[in-house]
């Protein structure tokens, strides 16, 4: 039998008509019924495109010239092409319809639970300026300090990105300072490739509510140069400034902060709130990027628990306590578990924050943890998780099955692992009763949902 090729080579053009999305947002089109995904392409419009890679059953191409545009299709509002926020050049609405087929999809080929009803998606009235954090790696060219974002699948740096759209205003404002300061004081960029310099990331967080702002400076040194003028200048620009930390990574790693934090100005904290709950965030706390979003999920996470003052519940991964303080205004006694010992640290201090007394908080591995609440006889009337993108771990699933909860409330940013999550919780005596998606990074092919399980 002859080996099956595809209907189309490398380097070829050809003019494609597309007819749906794929959940990253790539244009699909077919060729005798095999599939060319292209970049920047929408449903129902025609290109010329070139063959950039073809696989025996699907292939890559890249948009050439656009022959028939859909009335999805909008300009940019930037133009810097870094790969973060690659929707751009479709409408809102178009956006959230992506993100709710990537939920029913992956419901009905991956859980197979297509019967389950997925409410409309919770979109934002201004999808833009959202982010209230940001990393930026630094760079040199022409012996001048740059800041932006990696190019994708390299470390090429694309500069102009003090203007992205999808940050919080004054963040871009900040970074422009650092960069501009210490360039003008003479700091020196660090160079990976010869593991020296100086200057590797400068990362600003900021509080929604509060206006609060910090500033984490990440060197190779042990030693900041002029760390003096750079607090000066920083703290007189913006008086917001409420936290400037030193962060050392003097690594050959990836990873953007090192192990030691230093305190040069202000507070190790700066505070935000979430409906009625105060947050001390930290230099390393994981905090939901999106507040405001963040607050439909957790009110959506809330409603669909169901608690009542007589009720305990377990939140597995509860970070800095951000759900956990949400649900114990409501339950009896809310137990978190979360591994790294710094969020659980930040979790206890947020509950005294909120004079907050029914909510423990332990450090460990949920799976580990939750079977040994199981020998002590804690029967939780509520379980609350929200994983990592990877999902829960089976041994997790099992002790929550093991536990007998009366509801579970799965919190997720990754509806593929949600939906095979949801089918081995369905087989384990569960039963899913609905989906409710929340857009909580609009112009990414990203999207959260909040799941409701009951005991079947």
């Amino acid at each position: 039998m002859a080996k099956q090729s595809a209907p189309v080579e490398k380097n070829e053009t050809i003019t494609l008509t597309f007819e749906d999305l794929t959940h990253e947002g790539n244009g699909v089109g077919k060729i005798n019924g095999y599939p060319l995904f292209v970049a920047n392409a929408l449903p129902g419009e025609e290109a010329t495109v070139k063959v950039i890679k073809a696989n025996k059953n699907f292939g890559f191409g890249k948009l050439l010239e656009l022959l028939k545009t859909s009335p999805e299709r909008i300009e940019p509002v930037c133009h810097v092409h870094c790969n973060g926020c690659g929707l751009q050049h479709m409408s809102y609405n178009l956006q959230l319809e992506m993100k709710m087929n990537q939920v029913k999809n992956a419901m009905k080929k991956v859980a197979h639970l297509e019967h389950v009803p997925v409410h409309p998606i919770i979109g934002m009235e201004n999808p833009l300026h959202y982010r209230n954090k940001v990393q930026i790696p630094v760079g040199e060219k022409n012996g001048e300090l740059i800041t932006g974002f990696y190019q994708k699948r390299s470390h090429r740096i694309i500069e102009n990105t003090e203007t992205c759209v999808t940050h919080n205003e004054v963040i871009n404002d900040v970074v422009k300072t650092v960069r501009n300061t210490a360039n003008r004081l003479g700091i020196r960029a660090y160079n990976e490739e010869v593991h020296k310099g100086v200057l590797r990331h400068i990362m600003v967080r900021t509080g929604q509510e509060t206006k609060d702002i910090m500033v984490v400076i990440v060197t190779r040194t042990d030693k900041l140069p002029h760390q003096d003028e750079l607090i000066k200048e920083l703290t007189k620009t913006y008086p917001h400034i409420k936290s400037i930390m030193h962060n050392v990574n003097s690594k050959r790693t990836n990873v953007i902060l090192g192990e030691k934090t230093k305190l040069l100005f202000g507070d190790e904290y700066i505070h935000d709130k979430i409906g009625d709950i105060t947050f001390a965030i930290s230099a390393k706390s994981f905090y939901q990027i999106n507040p405001s979003q963040t607050k439909m999920l957790y009110e959506k996470a809330l409603e669909y628990a169901q608690i009542d003052s007589n009720d305990t519940v377990i939140d597995a991964y509860c970070g800095i306590g951000t759900i956990s303080l949400f649900l114990a205004q409501k339950a009896k006694k809310v137990y978190g578990v979360e591994v790294v010992p710094e969020a659980i640290s930040d979790a206890k201090k947020n509950a005294k924050l909120n004079g907050i007394t029914n909510a423990e908080f332990v450090v460990g591995e949920a799976e580990k943890i939750m079977p040994w609440w199981t020998a002590q006889g804690l029967r939780p009337d509520v379980i609350v998780v929200d994983p990592p993108r990877k999902g829960c771990d089976e041994e997790l699933l099992q002790a929550m099955v093991e536990m007998k909860p009366k509801r579970i409330v799965y919190v997720s940013c990754n509806p593929s692992t949600l939906a095979r999550d949801l089918r081995i919780l369905e087989d384990s005596g569960y039963e899913t009763k609905k989906l409710q998606p929340v857009d909580m990074f609009p112009q990414t092919g990203h999207v959260e949902c909040c799941a409701l399980i009951e005991k079947a």
